[in-house]
């Protein structure tokens, strides 16, 4: 479904990705590792086309995404569910609004049939009776459940996952776990799941892809990850301060990381 092909972008002088490839089969959940700051979450935001690569391309059902015209660029993105780090709810608008805000704002379906689809995936992640509810009311969990449900109001083919289980407790990050798995059951979808957390990547992950200096250095299954001889994934899967990623390394790109996200939001 989905194909990465020499994927490169930079910000000013810092190169971030450097030819990444990849590829990403029809109702596979891939897990994307890395480094805080390493360009996974750039990544994302390349396949839903908010940010266009200095060279190279996606293609998603052998469309390249960055040739989409103005006039599709709405509809190409209605099949594309995405759950934000921090859920990224909008804080004025009741649970009901913003689970269907897409569809408010891009569809001409009735409001009844709109506010039914809210309600039917809210009761999919165990949410329902909250329509009306402002985001100020909810806990963390509940957030990132609710933006799962906008994410897949929209009935959609593909779901990026930005850091699910970032600030969760154990429970209910391994409840988030369970509903991406339910969502590639039950709705067939196809999903990119970004994480540190190599507990949910093992739970969800059909495949793991580590990205590591703007490229991806291995490719496999769980069991294949876990296994691995390369010493970049086993520091990283590991969690070892000793190895050939320093600490310093790691720093310099967090901070330039963070600089980049926040000059593209």
């Amino acid at each position: 479904m989905i194909e990465i092909m020499d994927l490169h972008k930079s910000f000013g002088a810092h190169r971030v990705l450097s030819g990444v490839n990849l590829k990403i089969e029809t109702g596979e959940t891939m897990v994307i590792i890395g480094r805080s700051g390493c360009g996974k979450s750039v990544l994302l935001k390349h396949i839903i086309g908010i940010i266009k690569p200095n060279a190279g391309k996606i293609l998603i059902d052998g469309v390249n995404v960055f040739e989409i015209g103005e006039d599709e660029i709405n509809h190409f993105r209605m099949q594309i569910g995405m759950l934000f780090q921090g859920a990224a709810l909008f804080d004025s608008l009741t649970v009901k609004e913003n689970v269907g805000f897409s569809l408010y704002e891009h569809t001409h379906l009735p409001l009844n049939e709109i506010d039914q689809r809210v309600k039917e995936r809210l009761r999919l992640v165990g949410l329902g009776g909250i329509e009306d509810l402002m985001p100020s009311e909810l806990s963390g969990g509940m957030k990132k459940r609710v933006g799962l449900a906008r994410a897949i109001c929209t009935e959609p083919k593909i779901i990026l996952y930005d850091e699910p289980t970032t600030g969760l407790d154990p429970i209910m990050a391994d409840a988030i776990n369970d509903l991406i798995i339910r969502m590639r059951e039950r709705l067939r979808i196809t999903s990119i799941v970004v994480t540190h957390d190599m507990t949910s990547a093992y739970k969800v992950g059909n495949r793991i892809a580590m990205l590591y200096n703007g490229k991806i250095v291995g490719v496999g299954t769980p069991d294949e990850i876990r296994n691995s001889k390369d010493p970049l994934i086993q520091q990283f899967i590991t969690g070892s301060a000793h190895g050939p990623i320093t600490i310093e390394e790691s720093r310099d790109h967090y901070l330039v990381g963070n600089n980049n996200n926040h000059n593209e939001t």
